[in-house]
């Protein structure tokens, strides 16, 4: 029986990944994303070279309305949802406490926090009614140690932490499994984004060294996904060989 992903953030990095490993091993896929234009792109593609069934839900996951509402307008074909990838999350800015924007770190908070609980409690009924399914959370090794001028990004992924842990012992009576995923440094967008377009200051943080890439998150997504029923991975912290957690990276 063909089973279903949903991914947040699916326009780009991890998440682009994940799709185009999931639908290639067969699996239909709800792609999610603010970008309506790059959403259809994926699609095309996924459909023209795996021949799988795609679905499009074009929102923000800081707005909880629409949060609500995509999902709940789902098709009926689409509500057997086997796994939730909460992947939307971002970095803005690299600023010690005093200097950090305001609206960086709602963006962060909102984006993050509130949003991958948003779309988790908008999912959750779907797989307690048919008492399985699976929620994997990106998190970061910026989840696990706090490193400086990292504040915001920081804290709401010591947030991503805390909720996985929590989201697993509520979700035991209806047999769902939650599992937490933390990528240290990885070539995507990411940097890009974190920088606000600066090319040159998202570059340099990956000179020197081979970091991860969005491929490696997707392949270990499956790996998590596709172990035998009785079997749940908790937490799972994910480095390249040059990097050792947050503080140590050997260039």
């Amino acid at each position: 029986m063909t089973k279903t992903i949903l991914i947040t953030g699916a326009t780009a990095g991890f998440g682009k990944a994940t799709a185009e490993h999931f639908a290639a091993a067969g699996w239909n896929c709800i792609i999610t994303g603010r970008r309506s234009d790059r959403l259809a792109e994926l699609a095309t593609e996924l459909k023209n070279n795996f021949a799988v069934k795609i679905h499009t839900l074009c929102f923000d996951v800081q707005d909880r309305e629409a949060v609500f509402t995509a999902i709940n307008s789902l098709p009926i074909e689409w509500q057997s949802i086997d796994v939730l990838l909460n992947n939307a999350g971002l970095a803005l800015g690299r600023d010690s406490f005093e200097l950090a924007n305001l609206d960086d770190w709602d963006t962060m908070i909102n984006t993050n926090v509130k949003g991958l609980m948003y779309v988790s409690k908008a999912v959750l009924p779907l797989m307690i009614a048919k008492k399985k399914g699976h929620i994997i959370n990106i998190g970061s090794t910026a989840g696990k140690e706090v490193y400086k001028d990292g504040n915001g990004y920081c804290a709401s992924k010591h947030a991503v932490d805390a909720i996985s842990k929590a989201m697993r012992i509520d979700l035991l009576p209806h047999q769902i499994k939650v599992t937490a995923i933390h990528p240290g440094a990885a070539e995507t967008e990411f940097s890009l984004v974190r920088f606000k377009g600066d090319d040159q200051k998202a570059n340099v943080v990956y000179d020197g060294y081979k970091a991860l890439e969005a491929k490696d998150i997707a392949e270990i997504v499956y790996y998590v996904s596709t172990l035998p029923a009785h079997v749940c991975i908790n937490d799972l912290v994910v480095t390249c060989l040059s990097q050792a957690n947050s503080f140590y990276l050997h260039k």
